[in-house]
Formats: C-alpha cells, structure tokens, sequence
C-alpha cells in the first residue's frame, strides 16, 4: 500500500485502518516495513483506537524524509482486552513529491494461552474460566495473563503498584537528586522515554519516568524506595517490574537492597544504554536474613534523549515488615584505639601509647615500625602494603573531596576522584577503559582503586595521599602496579609532599596497554611528608586510571641502638649511629641531615 504526494494541495491526510480485533495476549507486538521518502514527504502515524476511549493512543511515526529504503517497525502492543483497531495517519506538507509505503503487516505472539486438560506442578496456575495454564510467577503481577483476569484475583495491593492512582506505598527518596515523575502518553521529549503505559497500554494509563533533560546533570540520580519487607529466606519473596529504557542518551537503571536505612545498599541488578522503544519485564529473587527494603535508582546520562520509565511493581511471596531498618554510625567506632588517653606522663612532643601510657618520639608515630605494644602508633598511617581488597583503602585519603564534604553546598557526586572499583560492576563497553580484573586476584571480583573519567571535565586533577609519614630508612621503595588503557587516557604521577614543597617523583601519560604494569618508586630516607597519587582527566571518559597491591618496601627507619656508636660509626644528632664512610656523601643518612652539616 502506498501514497504518491504530488498535489498541489497543503496538509492533506489519508487514512488507513485495521479491522477491529477483539483482544490480545500479554506479548502480542505488531510489525510492519515502511517507505518514507521524498524532498518533503511529511508525517506518518500509527495511532491505537480502543473502544470507549476518545483520545487515541500513538504508537509509532514517522516525522520526516529516511532516505531511498525500505525500514522495519516493531510496535509492543501488550494485553489489550477491549476491542481495538489501529489507524495509520499521512499527512501531506508540501508542494513537493514523496512517496509513502507500508508492507508486510504482521501480529505475533497476540494470541490469549490456549486451554489445557491439566495443569500439575508447583510452579504453574491453571486459569479460572479460560482454563490455560501460566507459570505461576505470572499471578499478581498487575497484568492479565490468563484472559479472564482470574490470575489477578485475591491479590493483596499492598505489594503491587501500577501508577494509576499515585505511588502507593512507595516512596521518592529525599537524599537524591532529583524525583521520579508520575505521566500519562508520551514524555515531553521527542525520541526518548515511553508512548504509553504498561498497565493499560494506552495513552489513558500512568507510569513512572526519570527526567534526563535540563537542568538535570550526568549522572543525576532519582531513587525510589519501596516499603519495608520481613526477612526472607532463599529467594521466596520475588518482585517483578517492567522498565522502559529508550534513547540514544540513555545511562543507567539499577536496583539495590539494602537492611540499614541510611545505606546505599547492595546492588541487584542494573541495565546500561538503549535498550529499544518498549517495556520489558524484569524479575529479581530476593533473599534476607534481615528486614529490608528495596531501592530503584535511575541515572542520568549526557544528554537530553536519555529518558526511563517505570511500571507494574509487584512482589510475590514477601510480607511487609512493620517497624525501621536500624540506621549505622557514619562515625569511625575505634575499637582498636581508646578514645581517652590512659594515665602518662608524655609531653607534648611525644606519642603515647593507648594501651599502656608509654611514651615514645612522635617521629616514631607512622614509620612502619610498631614501637608501642599495642602497634597504636601505626594505627592512623597507611599500610605498608594494601591491595584493596573488602573495600579497604589502607589509610589512603582524598584531602580535596573531604574539605568539598565538609561544606554542604557543595556536591561531590560528579566530581573527578579516586573510587574503589572491580570489574563485576562494570557496565558494557566500560571494560575498554577500566580493568576488568584487579591485579591482586586476577579476577572480576578483586577490589581496585580507579580515577573514574566519566565525572570531571577535561584537565581536573584527583589527589589520594597518605597520612603524614614521619621517618622512613635509606632503602624505602614505593611498589605499585597500574592500569591506563583507553583512547583518551590522562597521567598519572606520583608526587611526594612536605609542609613547604611539593616534588615529582614520577609521571607517567597516556595508554599503556590493556594490562597492569609494575611501577618503582624510590624514595630513601625521608621525614615529615606525605606520598600523593595524582591523576589528571583527559578530553573524555575514556580513559580510566587505576593502581592496586601499592607496597612501601624496606621503609622502616634505622634503629636507635641501646649503645653508644662505635669508633667507626658517627652519631647523628638524633642517636642514630651510621658509617663514617656514609658523612658528606650528599645523602642525608641520618634523617636529620646532620651527617652531612658543614662542621662535620
């Protein structure tokens, strides 16, 4: 069937229209190829009619001239149980020619379950009056499988929601960015988010979508909670949704669980990018041994055409808890280290020790070497070796991300920094940029740490450092393996600071290969500094800088003996004893620097 346009008329429309049909199954989708071409060929439309509805439903157009070709559409019509019929809309703009065509018109997958003899077995329900037989984790999930609507029957509400009459017992969450919007037809930007609803497939139903357009950011969050749920053992409480994830911008959807109320939560599930113009059903088997909750987190993608909705959220076999999830100090506990100081009589140039008041040198304090019996003066410093892994940083911090934090108008969310990372939570096409495994395990499940170069813009800087280290000795080495693959990869340096200078020690730019390759660092003897690893952002996200199974070697400071030095050996004006071989060499040996003083 075609159209030629060449009056000389403007905003002439024909129309083309379906029989009636009288219903359809749950996964009926109708698709068609179409013509569309000409200088201005103008609109097509494909437009649902169901009966007792005046406003019609859009299911598909066609907006403007695509080229000398034919091209398939796929339209998802879902469960319509009222009698309907499908009118296609050509609207004439021009003066000029353009051809339209349509062809191999097909529905499938449209008709109801057939009827069955019988229906045996724990995980299937045989319908009421159609007498088909479903699988069981189709009941009371807010759409009509059976036909007769028996398989949504004696359904407790308080564990669906479909969006027709508000959120439910669902709630937005107010830490987020931004709140999910409840909607009716289209979203208010073109090629993105969804036409109609899931529940009734029309442009009358509701659901639920995440704006992407200004003045949200990337990576903008908007977060859902759900209510609270008893423990549940085993995977028997299920809950079921469907999801709309459409748009060439289009970032993330996850879900999390979570047993403490101010926690993110454990995460579920996720889907990345485009997934097509259609709603797609997604179940999850939840297992607790505490009360929890569940959380729908969207997020923002880089541009405007990045659109997901949400509807018909249903659980099955889970029970409603009726109480609070216990909240966690954000506070550091300090179990290992007493938060009073026990009876001593230290100055205040020296440490003391937690556990039995001795005093030691401050400049013991964070030297690699424990000289108190409780190991206290080494529990504030990094570690001598740290690999990450159980999500442990070693003592390694972010001096700018914690003054950001410290002031409230600021967010950090999008800023460029160090994160703890591993490959089973990368999405899709992400590990071309990020390690796919960590070095200390070699596997997706290991831990490392990562400048993530989808927050920032070109040229931010990412700093993590140690505490200040207060002595090391004349051997002490940095170790560290890292990862920098990507086409628009940064650097990475590694800079040591003091209270007055800031030196490299090393750098390294651009891709390196998709491997982890080892790295050396020498650093002698040193006091009162800090090591800093700093990463610098390229011109895109791609590009992703990672270090793991960092190890300060040899580091600990020369001993002070319980003797006085030798007749080969000089003292240092801090006790320390070294060769004599080692004075005016240009190397401060003693730490002090007074082996290489001019009255030596």
């Amino acid at each position: 069937m075609f159209i030629l346009q060449n009056s000389s008329s403007i905003s002439q429309v024909a129309q083309l229209r379906s029989p009636k049909f009288r219903q359809t199954g749950s996964n009926c989708t109708l698709s068609f190829w179409y013509y569309n071409y000409g200088q201005s060929v103008g609109a097509a439309e494909m437009q649902l009619l169901v009966d007792g509805l005046k406003q019609p439903t859009v299911l598909w157009w066609a907006y403007y001239d695509e080229g000398n070709q034919w091209l398939k559409a796929v339209i998802q019509l879902g469960r319509l149980p009222h009698p309907f019929q499908l009118s296609l809309h050509k609207i004439n703009l021009s003066f000029y020619d353009g051809v339209s065509a349509i062809d191999d018109i097909a529905f499938e997958n449209c008709a109801l379950p057939p009827p069955a003899l019988s229906c045996e077995g724990p995980n299937r329900f045989w319908c009421r009056d159609t007498k088909a037989c479903i699988d069981s984790l189709l009941v009371c999930d807010l759409v009509d499988n059976c036909g007769d609507g028996s398989d949504e029957d004696n359904c407790n509400p308080d564990l669906q929601c479909n969006f027709e009459n508000g959120l439910c017992n669902w709630a937005q969450d107010v830490e987020d960015d931004f709140d999910w919007i409840r909607m009716q037809g289209p979203t208010p930007t073109i090629n993105t988010g969804p036409l109609k609803d899931h529940t009734t497939g029309t442009a009358r139903g509701h659901y639920l979508y995440m704006e992407s357009s200004e003045p949200h950011l990337f990576q903008d969050k908007a977060i859902l909670l759900s209510p609270l749920f008893n423990p549940s053992g085993n995977g028997t409480c299920i809950f079921r949704f469907h999801y709309h994830m459409f748009g060439k911008q289009v970032y993330k959807l996850s879900v999390f669980q979570r047993t403490v109320s101010n926690s993110k939560g454990r995460l579920l599930w996720y889907k990345f990018g485009n997934q097509g113009n259609r709603w797609i059903r997604q179940t999850l088997y939840i297992s607790s041994s505490k009360p929890f909750q569940i959380l729908v987190k969207g997020t923002v993608g880089d541009g405007f055409t990045g659109d997901i909705g949400l509807d018909d959220m249903s659980f099955l076999g889970c029970t409603l808890y009726n109480g609070n999830l216990p909240t966690i100090s954000t506070t550091t506990s300090g179990t290992s280290v007493p938060a009073t100081l026990p009876m001593n009589n230290c100055t205040e140039k020296e440490f003391v020790c937690r556990a039995s008041g001795h005093c030691i040198q401050m400049i013991q304090k964070c030297d690699f070497r424990p000289d108190c019996s409780d190991k206290s003066d080494e529990s504030a410093c990094v570690k001598e070796v740290c690999n990450f892994e159980d999500k442990n940083q070693c003592g390694w911090y972010q001096p700018a991300l914690e003054q950001m934090s410290g002031n409230n108008s600021i967010h950090t969310t999008n800023v460029f920094k160090w994160e703890l990372g591993r490959g089973a939570n990368l999405h899709p096409g992400q590990e071309k940029h990020c390690p796919l495994i960590d070095h200390t395990t070699f596997t997706e499940e290991g831990w490392y740490l990562f400048a993530d170069s989808s927050n920032g813009e070109f040229g931010h800087i990412a700093d993590i450092a140690t505490p200040v280290i207060s002595l090391t000795g004349p051997k002490c080495k940095i170790i560290f393996w890292n990862h920098m693959n990507g086409s628009t990869i940064g650097s990475l340096e590694v800079l040591c600071k003091t209270s007055n200078k800031t030196s490299k020690l090393w750098t390294q730019s651009g891709s390196q290969g998709p491997q982890w390759n080892r790295a050396e660092v020498f650093l002698g003897i040193r006091s009162n500094f800090q090591i800093v690893f700093r990463a610098k952002r390229g011109v895109s996200y791609m590009g992703d800088v990672a270090v793991d199974d960092i190890t300060f070697a040899d580091c600990s400071p020369l001993l002070i003996p319980g003797r006085p030095c030798t007749s080969d050996e000089f003292t240092c004006a801090n006790k320390y004893c070294i060769p004599k071989d080692n004075l005016c060499d240009f190397v401060n040996d003693c730490a002090d620097n007074s082996d290489e003083s001019p009255i030596v």
